[in-house]
C-alpha cells in the first residue's frame, strides 16, 4: 500500500489513489473561513457549519465506496491476501516536536500524514479481512520492513537499491522495476513463509483472519 499508488499486486497490476481529502480540501478550506467569518450561533453561522459537514460527509462517502470497490474486487479474485502489517498511527504522527527540540521538515511531513490518512489503509484492511473471512479466504500480515529494499531474486537488501520513490534498482545486480511491485513480491513471498508455519503447527490454524500470533512469527523468524 502506498500514496503514488493505492495498492499494487505482487503481478504488476496496481489501483490508483482516490485521494478524496486532497479533491474536496480547497472547497472545505474556503467553506471553513467562511464559517469562521460569522457570528458563532447565528443563522448564517448555522449554515455555514452545515456546509461544512456537507463537504465532510462527502469525502467520508467517496473514500468508503472506493475502498469498498477496490476490496470487493481483490476479495472475489484472491484465495489468500499477504498484506503489510502497517502501524498507520505510527507513520501519521506529528512532526512538530516541543519548542525545546522542534522537528525537521514540519511542513512536508505535515502533508505526508494528510496523504496517508486520506488513503484509509486502516479501513481497507479491515473490509479486506471481513470479506475474505466471508469467502472463507485468508488475510495474513507480515511486518512491512525491508520489503521495498530486497531484491527477491538474489536476496541483496539495501536502502541504496531504491533509487526513488518509485524506482526500484538492484545494486547488486542492476535488476529494475517499480519499488511498489518489488514491495508486493516481497510481501506475498514472506505471507507464504507465515502461513507455511502456521499450517505445520501443531495447533489448528482458524478459517480466515489476520494472523499475527508470537509464537507462529518466532517460527518464521527461525
Amino acid at each position: 500500500m502506498g500514496i503514488a499508488r493505492f495498492v499494487s499486486l505482487s503481478d504488476g497490476t496496481y489501483y490508483e489513489p482516490l485521494n478524496s481529502f486532497k479533491r474536496h480540501e480547497t472547497a472545505l478550506r474556503k467553506a471553513q473561513q467562511a464559517m469562521s467569518r460569522k457570528a458563532k450561533f447565528s443563522n448564517n453561522w448555522r449554515k455555514s457549519k452545515a456546509k461544512v459537514q456537507r463537504i465532510h460527509s462527502r469525502i467520508g462517502n467517496a473514500r468508503r465506496d472506493y475502498l469498498h470497490k477496490t476490496s470487493t474486487a481483490i476479495s472475489q479474485n484472491h484465495a489468500m491476501v499477504c498484506i503489510e502489517d502497517l502501524q498507520v498511527r505510527n507513520m501519521s504522527k506529528s512532526a512538530a516536536g516541543t519548542t525545546e527540540q522542534p522537528g525537521k521538515n514540519v511542513r512536508a511531513k505535515s502533508g505526508l500524514n494528510k496523504s496517508i490518512l486520506d488513503q484509509g489503509w486502516f479501513e481497507f484492511r479491515r473490509q479486506l479481512d471481513y470479506k475474505l473471512h466471508w469467502r472463507g479466504g485468508w488475510l495474513i500480515a507480515v511486518p512491512p520492513q525491508n520489503t521495498s529494499r530486497t531484491f527477491p531474486c538474489c536476496g541483496h537488501v539495501s536502502a541504496e537499491n531504491r533509487k526513488t520513490q518509485a524506482q526500484f534498482q538492484c545494486v547488486e545486480c542492476g535488476f529494475e522495476e517499480n519499488a511498489d511491485v518489488v514491495g508486493a513480491i516481497n510481501v506475498l513471498r514472506a505471507g507464504h513463509a507465515r502461513f507455511a508455519c502456521e499450517v505445520s503447527d501443531a495447533v489448528e490454524s482458524p478459517a480466515a483472519g489476520t494472523h499475527r500470533s508470537d509464537s507462529g512469527a518466532a517460527q518464521c523468524r527461525a
